[in-house]
């Protein structure tokens, strides 16, 4: 077995790790009223949407024609493009100490539309496409709404113990964000060089500072929701993006982008997210 399949396996046991475990941190510290709140701003919401599901796919289809990127890149692109919602939106708020609550409520509303967006709008953009919601909405109640579910549960019915428990899962995290980050990096490092020279990696850098500028700029009126939606809209999808891609395309160059413009997302939201919060 190869370095990169040894890394390989233990991004996806990260991944894993990384999702419950931030979910689950989330749920020790919030409450449901607090995660509902948020959303009762239908300005906010519909900013929020429009956002992750009408600009960032009309983006990602508009980079793949003007950098006229290889089929297979552009596909790429725009399942990410098509995907919101992602888990690691909390890490990143807490990075940016962004509002929590419309961090955890907006990225449930995102992840839920996706399931349902992705089926309908797919087949729109590539003829031919399909794709079962089950298999996409399957892990992310597992890996999310189970671990946020037992965590506002437990928070609920014994406090003390979800505060004591609380910092062990908070760092387990962070710990398991970064291995993440390192062994996504390794397990795809000659995959992420066969991209160079096809302009994939500057539609990812392109794409995300897009997206970042758009959620931004959306929600000028508000300082609370700013830095939410704007990491919100750049952070894409790519568990989502993936199990699309596994379904319908055969090319590895598909899920290649995919984790192009993951890497992309992770050097550049991460710094983006510290700067907002020494702005804050």
């Amino acid at each position: 077995m190869t370095l990169s399949d040894l890394a390989a396996r233990g991004a996806n046991i990260a991944v894993v790790l990384f999702v419950a475990s931030s979910t689950l941190g989330v749920g020790l510290s919030l409450t449901p009223a607090q995660i509902l709140a948020p959303l009762k701003d239908i300005r906010v919401v519909s900013l929020a949407l429009v956002a992750n599901f009408v600009a960032a796919p009309l983006v990602a289809f508009g980079l793949w024609r003007l950098l006229a990127l290889d089929e297979p890149l552009g596909i790429g692109l725009l399942l990410c493009g098509l995907a919101a919602g992602a888990p690691f939106l909390i890490k990143l708020a807490e990075f940016a100490k962004a509002d929590a609550g419309l961090t955890v409520g907006l990225m449930a509303l995102l992840m839920i539309t996706t399931v349902a967006y992705v089926p309908i709008v797919l087949p729109i953009f590539l003829k031919g496409s399909e794709v079962d919601p089950l298999a996409i909405a399957s892990s992310l109640v597992v890996l999310m709404l189970i671990p946020l579910a037992i965590g506002l549960f437990c928070r609920k019915q014994a406090p003390t113990v979800a505060a004591r428990i609380r910092p062990a899962i908070g760092l387990l995290s962070t710990v398991s964000m970064v291995l993440v980050v390192v062994l996504t990096i390794v397990a795809n490092f000659r995959e992420v060089l066969s991209v160079y020279g096809t302009r994939g990696i500057l539609a990812a850098i392109v794409y995300t500072a897009v997206c970042a500028g758009i959620g931004w700029g959306l929600v000028f009126f508000s300082t609370t929701a700013r830095p939410v939606l704007a990491l919100g809209t750049a952070q894409r999808n790519a568990a989502a993006a993936f199990v699309v891609a596994g379904q319908n395309f055969d090319d590895p160059r598909v899920t290649v982008m995919i984790t192009v413009v993951l890497i992309a997302e992770f050097t550049m939201l991460i710094p983006f997210a510290r700067f907002l919060a020494r702005r804050a």
